[in-house]
C-alpha cells in the first residue's frame, strides 16, 4: 500500500502538468493511503486541511483561466482555444507543447472571435498563458508539499 501511495503522490506531480490527470486529488489520495497503512501517522486536522486545500486548488484551476482570460479582455473562444491548444500541444509536442499550445490556442480562438484586432488577441493569449503558468505552479507546489510530508512521515 505504501508503494501505491507514493506512486499516486508522484502521479499527482505529473498531473500538475498533464491536464487529463487530476494532480492534487491523486496526491491527496496518496496521503490517505499512507495514513491507512501502518506508516502514516497524520492527524485528522492535517488531513482535513489538505482536503480543503486540494478542493480549493482544483476549483481555482477551473476558474482562474476563464477569469484571467476575461480580465485580459478575452472571449469564450480564447478560453476554449487555450484548452484545445494545450491538449494538442501535450500530445504532439511534449513537454513544451503545453505552454506553446495554450498560448497559440488562446490566440487562435480570440482571432476567430475578433479577427480585426490582433493586438487584443495577443494580450488575451498572454493572459491565458499566465493563468496556465500560475495554475500549474500552484498545483506543483501543493503536490510537492504533500510528497514532502509523506516522506517526512516515513523517516
Amino acid at each position: 500500500m505504501v508503494i501505491l501511495a507514493f506512486l499516486l503522490l508522484i502521479t499527482g506531480v505529473l498531473g500538475s502538468f498533464v491536464p487529463v490527470l487530476p494532480g492534487p486529488p491523486l496526491s491527496y489520495i496518496g496521503l490517505l493511503l499512507l495514513q491507512w497503512s501502518r506508516y502514516g501517522n497524520f492527524t485528522s486536522t492535517f488531513l482535513w486541511i489538505w482536503a480543503v486545500i486540494t478542493v480549493i486548488v482544483m476549483l481555482g484551476d477551473y476558474i482562474l483561466p476563464s477569469f484571467l482570460t476575461k480580465k485580459f479582455g478575452g472571449s469564450r473562444w480564447a478560453t476554449t482555444g487555450s484548452l484545445v491548444g494545450l491538449l494538442i500541444g501535450i500530445f504532439f509536442f511534449p513537454p513544451f507543447g503545453l505552454i506553446i499550445g495554450s498560448f497559440l490556442g488562446a490566440l487562435t480562438g480570440e482571432l476567430i472571435n475578433n479577427n480585426t484586432d490582433s493586438d487584443k488577441a495577443f494580450t488575451v493569449a498572454f493572459g491565458a498563458f499566465l493563468a496556465f503558468l500560475f495554475g500549474t505552479g500552484i498545483k506543483l507546489i501543493i503536490c510537492s508539499m504533500m510528497i514532502f510530508y509523506a516522506i517526512r512521515e516515513m523517516i
